[in-house]
């Protein structure tokens, strides 16, 4: 009795073995089809659950690209999703660490939120809301600094057995995400191009209009950091300066702006922004 259970565990994974290579052949006689991410989602939520997805482009200090996302229940768009790319992606912190260094594989939040990141507006307002506990993303940086992004997220946390499993197939997942990138990028319209704009110097602008001052780059920058989340010894060893010079940075942004808070802070950055969606 006990081995003819274990004869039929075996069956079973083997079953499922076959249903796993016959939906990546699907996916690969797919790659130039409109219904391929969704086939990609529909394959992945066999074997682990999230509740919520989108494929986009990182590329530089550019507002990102969505290609495409996970619809609503009722078909509208997504509102939150909305304010992320009006200017809250500044916050991300896949977008952050995709700036600094763009590679690919396979990246969870643990890994590139900074310690203070709960404790960010980004995280109050908009992360909470909308991710709501734990997010994994795969990641295909190409040659000329643009990373295709197939993001993943849910109201608990990823367990230790479904990001080995994602590690495990994150290989196959990147390089069919390589193959598809030939394909998103003839997708992109010239009226989305047009509207990439470096954020740092839309920010720069619309804060001089908006509130009569100017912020330097070096100001822009440790700000985004900050709201990021990131310590100011985190932002002195990014930037390669003190942590004095940091907080003497800080001080500077707050006299400026007639400031006294980060979420003051937090509302500046995200209105000039927005301005420039």
């Amino acid at each position: 009795m006990q081995y003819a259970l274990s004869t039929e565990c075996n069956m079973d994974i083997q079953i499922q073995d076959l249903v796993f290579h016959r939906q990546i052949a699907q996916l690969i006689s797919a790659l130039d089809k409109p219904n391929f991410w969704l086939l990609l989602v529909r394959s992945l939520k066999n074997f682990i659950e999230f509740d919520n997805w989108v494929v986009l482009r990182f590329s530089n200090n550019e507002k990102p690209v969505v290609y495409i996302e996970n619809p609503t229940a009722d078909g509208s768009a997504d509102l939150l999703f909305q304010d992320y790319l009006n200017g809250l992606y500044l916050f991300d912190p896949f977008f952050v660490a995709s700036r600094e260094h763009s590679q690919s594989g396979l990246f969870m939040l643990d890994e590139v939120a900074p310690e203070s990141f709960i404790s960010t507006d980004y995280y109050r307002l908009y992360f909470q809301l909308n991710i709501v506990a734990d997010e994994v993303q795969f990641n295909y940086a190409s040659h000329d600094g643009q990373t295709l992004c197939f993001s993943m997220g849910r109201g608990s946390k990823f367990k230790p057995e479904e990001i080995a499993f994602l590690s495990i197939i994150a290989p196959w997942v990147i390089a069919l995400m390589q193959q598809r990138e030939h394909v998103e990028e003839h997708a992109v319209t010239p009226t989305e191009t047009a509207k990439h704009t470096d954020w740092q110097s839309g920010v720069e602008r619309a804060i001089s209009l908006t509130k009569g001052t100017k912020l330097t780059s070096r100001e822009i920058e440790i700000g985004q950091l900050m709201l990021s989340g990131f310590t100011s010894k985190n932002i002195a060893a990014k930037l390669k300066i003190s942590v004095e010079t940091v907080r003497a940075h800080k001080k500077h942004i707050y006299t400026k702006l007639e400031i006294n808070s980060q979420s003051e802070l937090f509302a500046i950055f995200y209105q000039a922004q927005n301005k420039n969606a």
